[in-house]
């Protein structure tokens, strides 16, 4: 038996690429994102009442995995990328189907007719990514106290230390009057959980990394004691 779903909304967010997207949600609470709903589901009373929830749960595809297939098992960076644990005992991307679960903080709905959205903060999603379904998030039946959560029992420590050189600083003041979002703090939530992958973490190699966001190239790179971010280069620059 198969079943067709089709998308209700589609995600704008910071994230235009898979790299540097935080591993779970709420880590950057920074990220600003916005839901638009699709027709024929762009009606006002398909949100009637969600105003009254501060989260929602989110159920979208993984638009920029899904033609990579999936293995039985993967390495979870919580274990530094070392061990390996069944698809189904993890998050992990790489999914038999490509469907991904999230929990946002809801911080407005837009209604304008027809042109619907949600204001959202703290997800951790792809620009464009197609979204199935959103549910609101119940605290008495969602957050379990009692819950156990096998090798990830914590979230995980923000250790790297970020820095903003000169130009990274001005640059960062330019981009939040352009996005009206705090960017600085946005770019330090972010490299603080160091997004490099798990098998290069500890190296201090003098490459430079980078990911872009909103519509720039953020660029940095590893010191002895921390991270240096060096500058947002516009995307038209180098394009």
């Amino acid at each position: 038996m198969s079943h067709v779903f089709k998308p209700i909304g589609t995600i704008a967010s910071p994230y235009k690429e898979k790299f540097g997207i935080p591993r779970q949600p709420g880590l950057v609470t920074e990220a600003r994102s916005t839901l638009t709903l699709l027709a024929p589901y762009n009606l006002p009373e398909t949100v009637r009442g969600l105003e009254g929830f501060s989260h929602v749960w989110l159920i979208f595809i993984f638009h920029g995995t899904q033609d990579q297939g999936w293995k039985p098992t993967v390495r979870p960076p919580r274990l530094g990328g070392n061990t390996r644990m069944g698809v189904f005992a993890t998050r992990s991307t790489f999914r038999p189907n490509p469907i991904g679960l999230t929990v946002a903080e809801l911080r407005g709905i837009q209604i304008q007719g027809n042109n619907i959205s949600l204001e959202l903060a703290g997800a951790d999603l792809l620009d464009g990514t197609p979204v199935l379904d959103i549910k609101p998030y119940l605290p008495y039946a969602d957050a379990l106290a009692q819950a156990t959560a096998g090798f990830a029992p914590t979230a995980p420590d923000a250790q790297q230390r970020v820095i903003f050189s000169a130009a990274a600083s001005r640059q960062c003041e330019q981009k939040q009057l352009q996005w009206n979002t705090h960017v600085r703090l946005l770019v330090e939530q972010i490299l603080s959980q160091d997004p490099r992958p798990s098998y290069q973490q500890g190296q201090q190699a003098g490459r430079v990394y980078a990911m872009r966001l909103y519509d720039f190239d953020l660029r940095w790179h590893y010191t002895a004691t921390g991270i240096e971010v060096l500058e947002l280069t516009d995307v038209e620059q180098h394009t």
